[in-house]
């Protein structure tokens, strides 16, 4: 992971000195009628700046909601896909396009395309943590919060596969009892959260409970109080009456809970050294209060998605929102079908 974090987040960075960037940033946020979103893992200073911060999908339905022309989204690219997919009439930039993400990496839009012509009795679940390519070779997106609900409407006899998270989707089969064919990807931070390390720092807060990610493995789930997506996690952690609380995610999202929760303390569970930056996301990394100035200056890069797979890729999106809204009923597959790729 080291390697990794250092290949990722080395390069040239503009240094730009001499400016504000914050004023800056705020001066070309009006110039060009922007919205800023920031995901919980980016770091404090872009959360502080953006106007909106939370989950993925939800930052790209605020953003769809505004008058906005530009938008700027600090965080990964499969997460700004999906602002274009819901807004293609804004330009969306992302501030630096080297953000990707392991589980994108991990699912080939080619290769999936093979493994569904493989299995045509199956339908294609797939978490929103994929490219855009993907989405258009799926049935149904799912979120962190939103899958068990739309597992839960489908028939039983339904076979399902389910990617491109393993771990994900290894949960939600215990949760629902749902025995889906797992693609086999898995996200390189919570996968870096070691089991020993935990438990010794649960030693040493025998009453502070944890709260975890169900991208992380079986191991580490098994051990946490609260299983659920950032957005849930941060409102279990400012609900519960506990002083001191493990974090079993991306520990950026800490910075959320001491601006909401001073009086807490958060504390993130270790990797395996039990002291490393291994679970600090390197893709998320890359953005950075330079860079995101250099992307509202120049409006680059720039995300662009072909018209025929924005199309395709929101077709299961659509399925989801309405699913998630239980605007379809329990057992009904009339609108989830597909026709084709």
């Amino acid at each position: 992971m080291d390697a990794r974090l250092n290949m990722l987040g080395g390069g040239n960075r503009d240094s730009l000195a001499g400016l504000d960037l914050k004023a800056e940033i705020n001066r070309l946020r009006k110039e060009r009628n922007a919205v800023i979103l920031a995901h919980y893992y980016q770091e404090p200073a872009l959360q502080d700046i953006a106007d909106f911060v939370g989950d993925s999908l939800d930052l790209s339905k605020k953003a769809a909601a505004t008058d906005a022309d530009v938008i700027a989204f600090c965080g990964v690219r499969f997460m700004a896909e999906v602002a274009k997919i819901l807004s293609p009439e804004k330009k969306v930039v992302l501030p630096d396009m080297n953000a990707g993400c392991s589980l994108e990496d991990s699912c080939p839009p080619e290769e999936f395309g093979k493994f569904r012509a493989a299995h045509p009795d199956h339908i294609a679940l797939t978490y929103i943590n994929c490219s855009a390519a993907v989405k258009a070779h799926s049935d149904i997106i799912v979120t962190s919060s939103s899958a068990e609900k739309i597992i839960s409407q489908l028939p039983r006899d339904q076979k399902i596969i389910f990617a491109p998270d393993r771990h994900l989707g290894a949960y939600l089969s215990r949760k629902t009892g749902r025995d889906m064919l797992l693609w086999q990807g898995s996200c390189i931070v919570h996968e870096a959260f070691s089991e020993k390390e935990l438990l010794k720092l649960k030693a040493q807060h025998p009453d502070a409970p944890v709260a975890a990610h169900p991208e992380c493995p079986a191991h580490i789930l098994d051990h946490a109080d609260h299983v659920g997506s950032t957005s849930s996690i941060l409102a279990y952690v400012l609900a519960s009456p506990s002083q001191t609380i493990i974090v079993a995610t991306e520990p950026r999202i800490i910075h959320q809970m001491e601006k909401a929760a001073p009086h807490k303390i958060f504390i993130g569970a270790p990797g395996a050294d039990g002291n490393c930056n291994c679970n600090i996301c390197p893709y998320m990394a890359l953005n950075s209060m330079e860079k995101l100035y250099l992307a509202l200056r120049d409006l680059k890069p720039e995300i662009i998605v072909p018209e025929d797979i924005r199309l395709a890729a929101k077709k299961p999106l659509d399925r989801m929102l309405a699913m998630a809204s239980a605007t379809v009923g329990a057992g009904d597959l009339s609108n989830v079908k597909v026709t084709g790729d």
